[in-house]
């Protein structure tokens, strides 16, 4: 019994470590332009040396190390140029010049494994190299011959993380830009003001985080919730804490692009100082537009979700306002692009206030939605002085589009289409696109607190970033995709690992893959397997996909076959008949299950997945009907 169990172990184990390797891809997301598999294999064990003589900095090569002697317990090294009878690593900008921006190749063969990349290639090209190697197996490991020859589909591949609603530690961002890094991901939106709080110390307006930063509660519940919990919420990230994220994003090729919302989703701002209101005696909770008779003490930052009248007054104090708090977020982030939000500003106080009246005639507008456009383009006009460029949520196209903005599609697809007609760069994130990640993953009651909508990873694999639309000039502005991680119902780290992953790796395969090699089923059943059993060894958390072969609620017959293939490279998957839920101590599934429904009823087939890791995913239901009475049928 024991000599059985051992050598069950060890085809497991070779079943994992060859896994990658049999793979088209290799294993690799997002997957390359091109692979070419050929014969022999590279050994890669401690007498093996790394050559990057001719690249300027280290970050690939201690990052190559680093895992290395994370996984196998040795480093490789360090040498100028390899010996003739040497086995090596060369890392190498060797005619990298002449590959596309952030490019690059692979060569492995029994004797090299040769990487040529510049700056972000390079770095890339070791991330893919890290994914291709296997768990070490005796006293190193063994890499199959290869040639891979690999580059960007879109220029701008993003993620957002919404950081007004609820906040998360430093730590836990480098995580997320550690994760962004290693599936070459090069966009950190980082969306840092909101009317539920404002999240960057401003030294010119301290207000902003004494006041402006705290809230005395949060909605509870699934959404839209049932009322606040009580319970102050307070936070913000100070200027060297900022530094510290954007200089930490800038050693991995990740760019990181700060949101500060105008003239919309703008209360915390105008909790902390009421001048930036057209009703600064107003207070914002109160719902009829009464007056606000007594003193401002009762300005409150918002506790609950939602859309707020409360916008910026567009007056020359707000806009000083605005330059001011500009000048210090530029200050502090080097990226060319700078956010402005833009979206879901209610015109309502505009429309009420006499000043704005006053401005729309006196600047000849035709209504509050052109004067909307008159406050983006003189911001806008501000941040070009400034060398930056602005992008916008798709509202930014009423009343008029600011001549040099990139507009960020979140509605549909149709912002994005209008702005590429206009020849404006355009980033396409559709909420109903599967890339706002806040979104369920799943119909199963067992999903968590969540904003509503469904997004599986499927839906933001299918999803193509370059709408049909367009002509092919026309496509040629539409820059890159991002998917969005709000977080109204999303409060701790683990929880937005859970809405994030595996999402993520679709996100990855759609911004970098050429479309023409994407293919979910070799990506859902080879390859993801593999990296979320990887994942799985660490402490990271992440939804845990359901079996393959379940997927309609509702099949209908008498004799049934039911084949099931496990998710997670490792994990088991059980099931129950009983109606009871399944676990551990239901069945497992080893063979096909073979079942027959008579006629009049029903079975309910229930399942779950566990990981080797303990994780568990969402219980999946399938009705097998034989004609029973009560069954809708799908």
């Amino acid at each position: 019994m024991m000599k059985k169990l051992l050598s069950i172990v060890l085809l497991a184990f070779v079943y994992v470590n060859g896994f990658a390797q049999n793979d088209i891809n290799v294993g690799i997301i997002p997957a390359p332009v091109s692979v070419k598999k050929n014969s022999g294999s590279f050994k890669l064990d401690k007498t093996v040396v790394l050559v990057s003589s001719d690249v300027k900095d280290t970050k690939s090569a201690d990052l190559l190390n680093a895992y290395i002697v994370a996984k196998g317990g040795f480093a490789l090294r360090l040498a100028k140029t390899a010996a003739a009878n040497t086995r090596s690593i060369i890392l190498s900008t060797s005619d990298a010049d002449q590959l596309p921006a952030e490019g690059y190749k692979i060569k492995i063969t029994p004797k090299n494994i040769t990487i040529i990349g510049k700056d972000a290639g390079l770095f890339y090209g070791v991330q893919s190299l890290i994914q291709m190697m296997p768990e070490v197996a005796g006293d190193g490991m063994t890499i199959n011959a290869v040639e891979i020859n690999d580059y960007p589909r879109f220029k701008y591949r993003g993620l957002h993380l919404d950081v007004g609603r609820h906040m998360f530690p430093v730590s836990f961002l480098k995580k997320y830009i550690d994760m962004m890094a290693q599936y070459k991901l090069n966009n950190f939106h980082w969306h840092l003001t909101e009317d539920q709080g404002w999240r960057i110390e401003i030294k010119k307006y301290p207000k902003l985080t004494t006041v402006g930063a705290s809230r005395n509660g949060t909605i509870i519940g699934h959404h839209p919730g049932v009322n606040t919990d009580g319970t102050p919420y307070k936070g913000f990230y100070t200027q060297n804490e900022v530094r510290e994220v954007v200089a930490y994003a800038a050693a991995k090729f990740i760019n990181v692009i700060p949101e500060i919302e105008l003239p919309g989703h703008s209360s915390a701002a105008i909790a902390a100082y009421p001048e930036l209101s057209c009703f600064p005696e107003r207070d914002t909770f109160i719902s009829d537009k009464t007056p606000w008779t007594g003193s401002r003490k009762g300005k409150q930052v918002q506790q609950t979700w939602g859309v707020f009248d409360d916008v910026f007054v567009p007056t020359e104090q707000t806009f000083k306002f605005l330059e001011d708090v500009l000048d210090e977020v530029i200050a502090l982030f080097p990226s060319k692009y700078i956010h402005i939000g833009g979206d879901e500003s209610p015109k309502a106080y505009w429309k009420e206030s006499a000043f704005c009246q006053q401005l729309i005639k006196k600047l000849n507008l035709k209504d509050e939605h052109e004067l909307q456009s008159y406050f983006i383009q003189r911001i806008e006009k501000y941040i070009n002085s400034k060398g930056r460029r602005i992008i916008g949520w798709d509202e930014i196209l009423e009343g008029g589009l600011a001549p040099d903005a990139t507009v960020m599609s979140w509605r549909g697809v149709k912002g994005g289409i209008a702005a590429a007609q206009q020849k404006h760069d355009v980033i396409m994130t559709p909420n109903a696109g599967g890339l706002y990640f806040d979104h369920k993953q799943s119909d199963s009651a067992d999903e968590p607190t969540n904003i509503g909508g469904l997004a599986p990873y499927s839906k933001s694999y299918a999803y193509n970033p370059v709408p049909t639309e367009l002509t092919a000039d026309e496509q040629k502005y539409i820059i890159g995709v991002q998917a969005n991680v709000w977080t109204e119902y999303i409060q701790t780290s683990s929880k937005v690992e859970y809405f994030l992953l595996p999402r993520l790796f679709s996100l990855s395969e759609i911004a970098w893959t050429q479309d023409s090699r994407k293919d979910f089923k070799n990506f859902s059943e080879e390859r993801l397997p593999l990296h979320l059993a990887r994942l799985d060894k660490t402490n990271t958390n992440y939804w845990v996909p359901t079996p393959f072969g379940q997927d309609k609620k509702v099949l209908n017959g008498e004799d049934f076959n039911i084949a099931l293939k496990e998710p997670v490279l490792g994990s088991k998957i059980y099931y129950t008949f009983d109606l009871t839920r399944p676990s551990e101590i239901g069945t497992l599934y080893t063979t096909p299950i073979k079942i027959t429904v008579p006629k009049g009823q029903k079975q309910i087939l229930k399942t779950i997945v566990v990981t080797a890791g303990g994780k568990r995913s969402v219980v999946t239901e399938t009705i097998l009907n034989n004609a029973a009475p009560d069954v809708k049928t799908k």
